[in-house]
């Protein structure tokens, strides 16, 4: 029995992000600002048990996968719990984590032991300089003890996830190299230029280059002067991949049959002849995948957003704190009638990603 609502254009909503904190132990230049977020009372932000009491309610309402993010979900001192408290809620079928890595070689076997299914690592490059430069305070060594605890610990499928903006020239094959002798699944996203800021509009960014990648001098960056010339498509992105990886004697990309790995979701996947794992490509931009979204979003706050570009909100915090649960349901139904057909219907969001779990 198919127990999902469906919003006003037929699709059923199954998955739901929680942004558990907006803090974050990087300070990645498209994410938040050098200084951090703005510090908030522990009154404005959800509990653990406020959470789960959301996810317990909503599960009921057909929500089966739980995604945990942030910020950096691994800075939360109550993550451990929450995911305990989560995994006994019936219905749930699939609870996910979003990190950087860092903590993951300390923590990996207490999550997976709380139940924990899986993790995304968010890896951009492997050039140790501009890691540092992208993430300000982090060292590539981090993210990749990261993926190495994540798979010791069986936190399976393991995804690496890396966002590509034209001008940033990071190393794609290098990153996609990381599917060949392990069970990883590197996913390529296109960069969504979608915000707030004049910069950013009138920059434009520049015209599409066959050597999208190409490794950039080393330089600051200023997100804010991205456009829409720094989209990489990703079919260009992966004939990129595949010259380079054939004069690498490595052979071209070849499509994988069948299904991807556990929660594909809107990515295709690829794989290198013999590789262990895959190479998927997430086509924010070049193809619209909104006709599927099947997920809502629950900020560290007590929002409920609809889309992640949306600055549509529903609070839902003072409902939770009021102890009705029908004053949840129904506002949460309302999040979900009023999806919206597509992101670029949305002019921009003026919270920092960290604050709305991107």
């Amino acid at each position: 029995m198919d127990r999902k609502l469906h919003d006003g254009f037929g699709r059923g909503i199954n998955y739901l992000r929680i942004s558990v904190t907006d803090k974050c132990n990087f300070r990645c230049v498209y994410c938040m600002p050098e200084e951090g977020v703005p510090a908030r009372g522990h009154d404005e932000l959800l509990t653990a048990e406020e959470i789960a009491r959301f996810v317990r309610i909503v599960a009921r309402e057909g929500i089966t996968r739980v995604r945990l993010t942030g910020g950096e979900p691994l800075v939360s001192h109550r993550i451990v719990p929450l995911i305990e408290e989560i995994r006994s809620i019936p219905g749930i079928e699939d609870i996910s984590l979003t990190t950087n890595g860092a903590l993951l070689p300390r923590m990996a076997a207490d999550l997976r032991a709380a139940g924990l299914d899986r993790v995304n690592i968010s890896l951009d490059t492997l050039d140790p300089v501009r890691f540092s430069q992208i993430t300000r305070i982090g060292r590539v060594e981090q993210a990749l003890a990261g993926i190495d605890a994540a798979l010791a610990h069986g936190l399976d499928p393991v995804k690496v996830n890396t966002v590509v903006v034209r001008r940033m020239g990071q190393d794609v094959l290098e990153l996609a190299r990381l599917s060949i002798e392990r069970p990883v699944h590197v996913r390529f996203i296109e960069y969504m230029p979608i915000g707030r800021g004049e910069a950013r509009r009138a920059a434009g960014g520049s015209a599409p280059d066959p050597h999208c990648g190409a490794p950039a001098a080393a330089g600051p960056l200023d997100p804010e002067l991205w456009g829409a010339g720094d989209v990489v498509p990703s079919d260009e992105l992966r004939q990129t991949i595949s010259r380079r990886a054939r004069d690498a004697g490595l052979g071209a990309l070849e499509p994988v049959r069948g299904a991807g790995p556990l929660g594909a979701g809107p990515a295709r996947y690829w794989a290198f002849p013999g590789a262990a794992g895959t190479v998927g490509f997430i086509s924010a931009m070049s193809n619209h995948f909104c006709e599927s979204c099947n997920r809502l979003r629950l900020t560290a706050d007590g929002t409920i957003r609809p889309c992640l570009f949306s600055d549509a909100e529903y609070r839902v915090r003072e409902a939770l704190r009021s102890g009705d649960d029908e004053a949840v349901r129904a506002i949460y139904r309302e999040a979900v009638a009023r999806k919206p057909r597509r992101h670029d219907d949305i002019d921009g969001t003026r919270r920092f990603m960290s604050q709305i779990g991107g």
